[in-house]
């Protein structure tokens, strides 16, 4: 894949955008761990979900796609306004009670949703450990660990609901999988096994309701 950036001006994004945005992104960091939290304890209602989600996804579509990465890349102001679709899509279920369920079914669906929800908690140190240091690295509340959160909610979305929500994520994901390649972010190759579960869940959502022995 051919970029009309280089990897230090795709850090140098990353390092404004911490520098300038880092409050932000702890509070959305300790609201989606907190999400987790009352989702493990069976205690988190689908509309707090979908409205931390459409934050997320608005977040990173305006304040990171449009004024932090279209300066260096023309596509950033695609990728903007399908974030902030699927921002205005998660808002609507926000508003609409009694419109969806989330719930840790079965394994292997709970181990796969639990497991991508603390992968993009953990987004940061995995950054770290791959060689990157702040605040020139990805860390949270921007694309890659967004979409991650989203695949790790959406698995445990009934699957009724899940179709019309999962494209944007799984385009997404295919879009940031891909470049993980040509900018170096290993981390990010995590995205097309996302991609494969919400399609592969999407499809034959039983699959994922087997229960392991």
């Amino acid at each position: 894949m051919r970029l009309p950036f280089t990897h230090e001006q795709f850090l140098d994004v990353f390092g404004a955008f911490n520098s300038a945005w880092w409050p932000a992104a702890l509070v959305l960091w300790v609201l989606s761990a907190l999400a987790l939290y009352a989702l493990a304890r069976r205690r988190a209602g689908a509309r707090p979900l979908f409205a931390l989600l459409a934050l997320h996804w608005a977040w990173s579509g305006a304040v990171y796609h449009l004024a932090s990465f279209a300066p260096i890349n023309p596509a950033a102001k695609l990728f903007s306004a399908l974030f902030l679709a699927q921002a205005g899509l998660f808002a609507w279920f926000a508003l609409r009670p009694g419109s969806a369920t989330f719930a840790w079914g079965a394994a292997p669906r709970r181990w796969l949703s639990i497991g991508f929800a603390l992968y993009a908690l953990a987004y940061p140190l995995l950054g770290m450990a791959i060689g990157l240091r702040w605040p020139r690295m990805p860390a949270f509340a921007v694309p890659c660990p967004t979409t991650l959160l989203t695949v790790g909610l959406l698995l445990a979305l009934e699957p009724r609901r899940l179709r019309g929500l999962a494209v944007i994520p799984v385009l997404w994901a295919l879009v940031g999988g891909t470049a993980a390649f040509a900018l170096g972010i290993v981390s990010d190759l995590a995205l097309f096994l996302g991609a494969a579960c919400l399609v592969a869940y999407a499809a034959a959502p039983r699959l994922f309701e087997r229960r392991a022995g």
